[in-house]
């Protein structure tokens, strides 16, 4: 390929990347989904909701916090159904 050629290449990729660039500028972009909502202590039984409040800012080994946090692990991920 001459240079002449190379040219001719060369403005097609830029009148290509032209022509995508405007078309991304003048149309509006497609409605996305909204995100789903965060999971948090609000899907969780309200006896545990209070416990998972205050084991949040524990720094020590707490053996009730232990327990409710593999609780809410196991709701997570779905694995309560299989313990009953």
């Amino acid at each position: 390929m001459g240079r002449a050629g190379k040219l001719v290449a060369g403005a097609i990729v830029g009148g290509m990347a032209l022509t995508l660039a405007l078309l991304a500028a003048v149309d509006p972009p497609a409605p996305h989904a909204s995100a789903p909502p965060r999971t948090s202590e609000a899907g969780a039984r309200p006896e545990l909701a209070e416990t998972l409040r205050r084991c949040r800012t524990v720094t020590v080994a707490d053996a009730e916090c232990e327990a409710v946090w593999e609780t809410k692990r196991r709701h997570f991920f779905g694995q309560e159904k299989d313990e009953k």
